[in-house]
C-alpha cells in the first residue's frame, strides 16, 4: 500500500480541487486593505491574511487578472481594482438603506454640528457604508469604508446592545479573542451599553476611541430584509459636549431612524 507524503509545513493544498477554500483565502486577500491603505506589498499580505507566500503570489495573479487587484510593477505593491471598487459602489448604491438615509444624516450633521455615519459590522469592526460631515471647521475625518473596532464606537457598542443575548455572547468573545488585555473593559462597556439603549433609547461613549471623541449610536433594521445596521453622531468634545450628546444628539439621532423607517416604508415621516 502506498504511503501518504507527508505535507510539508506551510504547503498549500488549496489548489487541490477545493474551489471554496480557495474562494475564502481570496477574498481575505481582498479583505486585507482597509480605507486607509493605498498599496501593500507580499508581506503586508501574509501578516494580515496569515496565508503563505506561495498561496498569496497564485491568488494574486488571479484577482490581478481579474481586475480585483492592480500591481504596480515599479512599486511592486498591490491596490484595489476597478473590479472590487464597481462591485462596493454597486453595493452602496442598490443599498436604499443608505439612499434614504443620506439626507436625513446630512440634516442632522448640520444641525449638530457633528459627523454621522452609517455601518455595518464586519467580525469585531463596523464599517462605514455612508457618512455626511456638517461644515464646521473640525469634524471626523473618516470616509466610506473606514473600519472602527466595535468596542470602541458608539455604532459598535449599539449593534451589541441590540443583538440577541446569543449574539451578544458570541461578538464579546470575538472581540475579547482580539484584544484579551482589554477583555474586562469590553465587557464593562458593552454591559453599559445594554443599560443605555434600554433607557435612553441609544448608546453613548465619551473618550473611549479618542479622549477628546463623544458620541453616541443607535441601531436600525430594516423591514425589507436588508442586514441590520447602526448610525452613530459624533465630533470634538467642543462641539457635542457630554450633555449636548445626552439631551440633544442621542434624541435626535433616535427621531432619525424613526424618519427613516417610515420612509422606507412609504409612510409619512413624523
Amino acid at each position: 500500500m502506498r504511503k501518504r507524503t507527508k505535507r510539508a509545513e506551510g504547503h498549500d493544498n488549496s489548489g487541490a480541487g477545493n474551489s471554496a477554500a480557495t474562494l475564502t483565502r481570496g477574498l481575505e486577500i481582498l479583505r486585507a486593505f482597509k480605507a486607509e491603505d493605498a498599496t501593500l506589498g507580499n508581506q503586508d499580505l501574509i501578516e494580515r491574511t496569515r496565508l503563505p507566500k506561495a498561496t498569496i503570489s497564485r491568488l494574486t495573479a488571479t484577482l490581478v487578472s481579474l481586475g480585483y487587484l492592480h500591481y504596480d510593477d515599479d512599486l511592486g505593491r498591490y491596490s484595489i481594482g476597478p473590479a472590487t471598487v464597481s462591485l462596493g459602489y454597486s453595493a452602496l448604491s442598490s443599498s436604499a438603506v443608505v439612499h434614504m438615509a443620506r439626507p436625513l444624516m446630512q440634516e442632522l450633521a448640520n444641525e449638530t454640528g457633528a459627523a454621522v455615519a452609517l455601518g455595518m459590522r464586519d467580525g469585531a469592526e463596523m464599517v462605514y457604508a455612508a457618512n455626511c460631515r456638517s461644515m464646521a471647521p473640525v469634524s471626523l475625518q473618516l470616509n466610506v469604508g473606514s473600519r472602527l473596532p466595535i468596542w470602541r464606537t458608539a455604532m459598535g457598542l449599539a449593534y451589541v446592545a441590540d443583538s440577541d443575548p446569543a449574539t451578544r455572547k458570541q461578538l464579546v468573545a470575538q472581540m475579547v479573542a482580539a484584544e484579551p488585555a482589554r477583555k474586562g473593559k469590553i465587557i464593562e462597556l458593552v454591559d453599559q451599553a445594554v443599560v443605555d439603549l434600554a433607557e435612553r433609547g441609544f448608546v453613548s461613549i465619551f473618550g473611549t476611541w479618542y479622549s477628546y471623541i463623544n458620541a453616541v449610536g443607535v441601531t436600525f433594521k430594516p423591514t425589507d430584509g436588508s442586514p441590520r445596521v447602526a448610525l452613530t453622531c459624533g465630533g470634538i468634545v467642543d462641539i457635542v459636549p457630554r450633555e449636548a450628546c445626552l439631551e440633544v444628539v442621542g434624541p435626535k439621532l433616535v427621531k432619525l431612524v424613526t424618519r427613516l423607517g417610515a420612509v422606507l416604508e412609504g409612510r409619512p415621516a413624523p
